[in-house]
């Protein structure tokens, strides 16, 4: 059986048309949240590439910074290494359990502070960027410093 469209993985302008799409079809204050969030994942990360995995947005760049879920309750913005990042505005209030992942949990009537959410974006895409090897400064080996021989 074929995969429509929607339920392939995809990135680039196929991605975004089911992102913008996803929030069209919400038609209340949860397509609103979303357009506002992804609108300031782009502002943080300017060349974030969008994509389109598990039926549902996501963010990257040189990983997943984020997925965004739509719930009846809720929009859910969970952070693959969420678990890992600092947080000090205390923006993550879900899946607070886990290892690895964390999350945000906007409900109606709820806003995220702008300063605070991209920073935390900025914070999710400096540990993958640091990781690449081209951005590594000589003797640092696997974003640990080694000593120089």
């Amino acid at each position: 059986m074929a995969k429509s469209a929607a339920t392939k993985p995809s990135s680039g302008p196929q991605a975004a048309d089911l992102i913008s799409n996803r929030i069209s079809e919400l038609q209340d204050w949860r397509g609103e949240t979303l357009a506002r969030m992804r609108s300031l994942i782009k502002k943080a990360v300017p060349d974030v590439v969008e994509e389109w995995k598990w039926m549902t947005p996501v963010w990257s760049r040189d990983g997943i910074i984020c997925t965004g879920e739509s719930y009846k309750a809720a929009v859910k913005l969970t952070f693959a290494k969420g678990a890992s990042l600092k947080d000090p505005a205390k923006l993550f209030n879900s899946s607070l359990e886990g290892n690895v992942r964390r999350a945000i949990d906007i409900h109606k009537g709820e806003k995220v502070g702008e300063a605070a959410f991209k920073a935390l974006v900025r914070e999710a895409v400096a540990p993958q960027q640091f990781g690449r090897e081209e951005e590594r400064e000589e003797g640092e080996v696997g974003g640990v410093c080694a000593p120089l021989a």
